[in-house]
């Protein structure tokens, strides 16, 4: 399981850092055609927004694999270390559920929803934005079954074990 981690978020982390540079360059030119050429350039703004909703979407899931997400630390500390631990799992599995409900349920959902429309100004179905949803989804419960199999094996609360 540790192998799978570690090549899911190289492989995130490498997709997130192309889509930022390439959001980057997007906008950018997207600010040199309409400030300096004064005729904006249709296509970099759709793209632009769909790179930024991917880039949302993934990078989300890549902080999960890193435990990096906020929490409410002072509530969990009021518990003795035993209770920790049920908290701990319970908050992952709330955070499965989440995501298999909303992530992707309701992303297959939509995504299946959105397949025959086509985008304004690239004119390629819509359904390629929203599936970064559950494709987000599932990664983001890898992560959670994988933070959940961390806390039995070390019997401590993820804020202990060294990710």
């Amino acid at each position: 399981m540790e192998f799978l981690k570690r090549g899911l978020d190289k492989v995130l982390g490498i997709f997130c850092i192309i889509l930022f540079a390439f959001l980057v360059l997007l906008v950018t030119w997207q600010v040199i055609t309409r400030f300096v050429f004064n005729e904006p350039s249709v296509f970099s703004e759709e793209l632009a927004k769909y790179c930024f909703v991917w880039l949302v979407l993934f990078g989300s899931a890549y902080v999960f694999g890193e435990n990096g997400h906020m929490s409410i630390e002072f509530i969990r500390e009021k518990f003795p270390d035993k209770l920790k631990m049920a908290v701990e799992v319970f908050i992952e599995l709330v955070i499965i559920a989440f995501a298999a409900l909303i992530l992707i349920k309701g992303g297959y959902a939509v995504t299946e929803l959105a397949w025959t429309q086509l985008s304004a100004s690239l004119q390629i179905p819509v359904g390629y934005l929203y599936a970064a949803m559950p494709t987000s989804g599932v990664c983001i419960i890898f992560y959670c079954i994988y933070n959940i199999s961390l806390i039995f094996q070390k019997k401590k609360p993820l804020e202990e074990i060294q990710l």
